[in-house]
Order: C-alpha cells, then sequence, then structure tokens
C-alpha cells in the first residue's frame, strides 16, 4: 500500500497538517486541501449523526428506555459517554483511483492517509496500523512540544521528518 499523502484535522474540522508523501494523485492547492478537509469532516459528522440515530431507531422501543440507559451510563462511568469515537460515521472511501482512510481520536482529532488503492481486506487493518504509529508521532513530536497550541497548524521540523521516515 503506497501512501499518497497524510492529513490532520482539528475538531473543528480545520486543516492543521498536511504533507504529500508520494506523487500518484493530481496536486491539490492550499485552498483544496482546505475545501477538502472541511468537505471530510462535515460528511463524518453527517454519518456518526446517520449511525446513532439508526441504530438508537432499530435498538430502543421508546424515549424513556434511551434515557434510563444514558442516565444509568452517567452514573456508572460519573460522566457522560463520549459521542467522539471511530466506531461511526466516515470510515474508509475506496475509489478505481485512491483509497480513503479516516481514524478519529477521542478527543476528536481527525487523521486521514490517501493512499493506493488495492483490492484486499488487509488494506483497512494496515490503514489502522498507521495510523497508530501516526499518532504515536503526534504525541511525541507535537503535543509534547511547549510551544505548540492546540488546533493550530503543525509546524514541528521533528515530526516532518518522523512522518516522512515513517513511509520510507
Amino acid at each position: 500500500m503506497k501512501v499518497y499523502s497524510i492529513l490532520i484535522l482539528n475538531k473543528a474540522g480545520g486543516l492543521i497538517y498536511q504533507n504529500e508523501i508520494s506523487s500518484g494523485l493530481n496536486k491539490l492547492s492550499a485552498n483544496d486541501y482546505l475545501v477538502l478537509a472541511g468537505t471530510l469532516h462535515g460528511v463524518h459528522a453527517i454519518g456518526s449523526k446517520l449511525s446513532q440515530s439508526i441504530s438508537t431507531t432499530n435498538n430502543l422501543k421508546n424515549t424513556e428506555e434511551l434515557n434510563s440507559i444514558q442516565n444509568s451510563n452517567i452514573l456508572s462511568f460519573g460522566k457522560a459517554l463520549n459521542p467522539n469515537n471511530n466506531k461511526s460515521g466516515l470510515q474508509s472511501i475506496e475509489t478505481d483511483f485512491f483509497n480513503l482512510y479516516n481514524f478519529q481520536t477521542v478527543s476528536g482529532l481527525k487523521f486521514i492517509i490517501i493512499t493506493s488503492p488495492n483490492d484486499n481486506f488487509e488494506n483497512f487493518e494496515t490503514s489502522n496500523e498507521i495510523f497508530r504509529k501516526l499518532y504515536i508521532l503526534y504525541s511525541d513530536y507535537v503535543m509534547k512540544d511547549p510551544f505548540y497550541s492546540l488546533d493550530m497548524p503543525i509546524k514541528s521540523i521533528l515530526f516532518d521528518k518522523n512522518v516522512k521516515e515513517l513511509f520510507r
């Protein structure tokens, strides 16, 4: 699986990092990447809302049952469940020209990789391993940087260098 590009979006859908790892797709302008980031964020949000409403409609009989389940979750965990999980919403797009994989962290950060197309199912498992390694790099080189502010563009030279080494 050849990785073409990596995008990182903040929880509001803003593009905070973009890196073209290898050529193979048409070049996009900075404005095109911003539009792409907003569109992917919107599609993910709509997809997660749709999947939640479909599962709620199928599994629950009435609103009282839903309220009692939510209240018991709050009482047992001490807090409401975080809606930012990667079990719903947009997870992958597969086309003849590229595959796009999306991973949302608990904090709402979205990692997106654009790869070469492949017919086997192992790509999804491989993408999860890539996301794990990217998240470790993000934690080590971005979040531990005392000069980095959350939701701001990532300008870390060490992060860039290690991301490029990851895909050699």
